[in-house]
C-alpha cells in the first residue's frame, strides 16, 4: 500500500492534543509512522511536502516533517504534467498547494490520499475523474486493517 500524507497529517503528532478528534488522529499517525517503518506501508514523498516542509518557521515542526519525508520509499519530481493537472483541481475548488499534492499523489499513483483537513477532503472527494482515493486518517485505518 502506498501512502501520501499531506503535511497536517505528517504534523498531527505536534498539535495541541486536548482536542479529543486531535488526539486520536495523533495515535493514528504514529501508528501508520510505525508500520512504514516496519515496511508495510510505503510512504511517498513529494517536491511540494518538502517546499512546504521547508516554509515552516518552527525549527522543530520543520525537522520532524523531514525526517518522516526521509522514511519515504518513493519520491515524486514537480513536473508539467502535475502543473497542468492541479489546473483541473484548482477548478474543482482545490487551493493550489493542495492540488498540486494531489496531483503529485496521482502522478505517482498512489493508493491513498490522506488528510486532516476536513473542507479539502470534502472537495476532493467530489472529483469525478480523481486516480487514487482521498482519506481522513479514521477512514484510512479501515483500509489499513483490511
Amino acid at each position: 500500500m502506498k501512502i501520501y500524507l499531506d503535511n497536517c497529517c505528517i504534523q498531527r503528532p505536534l498539535d495541541d492534543k486536548n482536542q479529543f478528534r486531535i488526539a486520536i488522529e495523533s495515535e493514528i499517525v504514529l501508528n501508520i509512522l510505525s508500520l512504514i517503518e516496519s515496511e508495510k506501508i510505503r510512504l511517498i514523498s513529494s517536491d511540494m511536502l518538502v517546499f512546504e516542509a521547508n516554509k515552516n518557521t518552527n525549527i522543530f515542526r520543520r525537522e520532524f516533517t523531514l525526517d518522516i519525508l526521509g522514511k519515504a520509499n518513493d519520491f515524486v519530481n514537480l513536473s508539467k504534467n502535475i502543473e497542468i493537472r492541479a489546473k483541473d483541481f484548482i477548478l474543482e475548488g482545490i487551493k493550489p498547494i493542495d492540488a498540486l499534492h494531489l496531483a503529485s499523489a496521482e502522478e505517482i499513483k498512489a493508493d491513498y490520499f490522506c488528510t486532516c483537513d476536513d473542507k479539502f477532503l470534502k472537495k476532493a472527494k467530489k472529483i469525478k475523474n480523481l486516480e487514487i482515493r482521498v482519506n481522513s486518517l479514521f477512514e484510512i485505518i479501515k483500509e489499513i486493517e483490511k
